[in-house]
Formats: structure tokens, C-alpha cells, sequence
């Protein structure tokens, strides 16, 4: 890889790419210790392809021939605001490529798009001992915010293991 290589971060718009995502998509889930099925994996990363006007991207960074990072950015709303919003719920970058400015082009790149569809702004959160990944959200001009965030199970199975029941 070459180190003084900018980065190229462009949308995932083919099988080939959603592949290619998915060591990338590994790593980030291996990263907060959670493991869905790849199946899963690229069952979301299709579905957002099938349709971005509605669902969201994923987009690819790619350095010296290498893929280097993603983002994935799905649309929502704010009733707060009363506009759109687009969620950056996923910024990874590999161990290897981290401090080269990779992160801050896939944000730019997220923010363009957010634009581009009409958000008014684009949100995220990250873990709160991610403190490198806060100091390249604090570099880039982010507001921290201070809501804490909760969850609850649906019942819901998850998409893998819903595909594989029989039928």
C-alpha cells in the first residue's frame, strides 16, 4: 500500500463490492465483539444497495489497491428538527490504515451524500471508551452529544436465522 495514497471512498453498488465490504464489515463487528451471520451481513449490505433512496449506502474506502475502511449511512427522521436525518451507523477503518485521514474522508463522504439526499444533518454514536475514534469525531468538528442510548429485543429473529428456518 502506498502511505502518501489518498484514499478513494466511493458508494457499494455491485455484488462485487458488497464481497469485498465484507472482511471490513467482519472486523468492525469483531471490534465490539459481536457476531452476526456473514449471510446477515450481506443480506443488509444488499438490501441498502436495492434501494438507497430509502434505505441508505455503504460506502468503500480504497487505498494503493487495498479497501481500507466503510461507512454506512442509513435515512431517517428527527421529529426534534422536523427534517431528515442521515445515520452514520457504522465508521470502521483497518488497524493498519488508522491516522492517515481515512475516517475523516469516509465522513466527508457520508456528509456529502447526506446533502445530496436532503438531510439536514448526520448523526452517530460510538462507545464511550472509543476515545480514538472520539478524538477523529472531535478533529472533524462534531458536537458531542449526552443522551444515553437504550435498547429492547422485538422477538424478532434475526434475518440469517430467519432465512434458514425451514419453511
Amino acid at each position: 500500500m502506498e502511505p502518501d495514497a489518498l484514499p478513494e471512498v466511493g458508494i457499494v453498488t455491485t455484488d462485487a463490492q458488497v464481497r469485498r465490504l465484507l472482511p471490513l464489515m467482519r472486523a468492525y463487528c469483531d471490534f465490539y465483539r459481536v457476531s452476526p451471520a456473514d449471510g446477515a451481513l450481506l443480506a443488509m449490505s444488499r438490501a441498502l444497495m436495492a434501494d438507497p433512496a430509502r434505505e441508505g449506502v455503504q460506502l468503500l474506502a480504497s487505498q494503493g489497491g487495498h479497501d481500507v475502511g466503510f461507512a454506512t449511512l442509513f435515512w431517517s427522521w428527527e421529529t426534534t428538527t422536523a427534517n431528515r436525518i442521515g445515520v452514520m451507523n457504522d465508521l470502521f477503518v483497518s488497524a493498519t490504515s488508522r491516522g492517515h485521514g481515512v475516517a475523516s474522508m469516509l465522513i466527508q463522504a457520508c456528509l456529502e451524500r447526506c446533502r445530496a439526499h436532503g438531510a439536514a444533518r448526520m448523526t452517530w454514536q460510538t462507545a464511550p471508551d472509543n476515545l480514538a475514534a472520539q478524538a477523529v469525531y472531535d478533529h472533524v468538528g462534531a458536537t458531542r452529544e449526552t443522551w444515553v442510548d437504550y435498547w429492547v429485543e422485538t422477538g424478532v429473529l434475526p434475518t440469517a436465522a430467519r432465512d434458514s428456518e425451514p419453511g
